[in-house]
């Protein structure tokens, strides 16, 4: 595995989404890069701020480690 390889694109699911991300096509490295003022985040996969698992989403949640959770690749 190379160095580049083992760098994740972003520790966030790929599913996470806010209104933010929305205008910027690069992967979320923050919670800044995610969250405006209204703080509002939905899984692209229920299409809810409730994820997959009945879990809420949030950018402190929706990373490695949840049973959901799927790489930005």
């Amino acid at each position: 595995m190379s160095t580049f390889e083992s760098i994740p694109l972003s520790p966030f699911c790929v599913r996470l989404a806010s209104k933010k991300l929305l205008l910027d096509a690069r992967p979320p490295r923050t919670e800044s890069d995610l969250l405006d003022a209204s703080c509002h985040t939905w899984c692209t996969k229920t299409q809810e701020s409730i994820g997959p698992d009945g879990a809420p989403t949030d950018p402190e949640d929706c990373r490695a480690g949840r049973s959901c959770f799927e790489p930005y690749s």
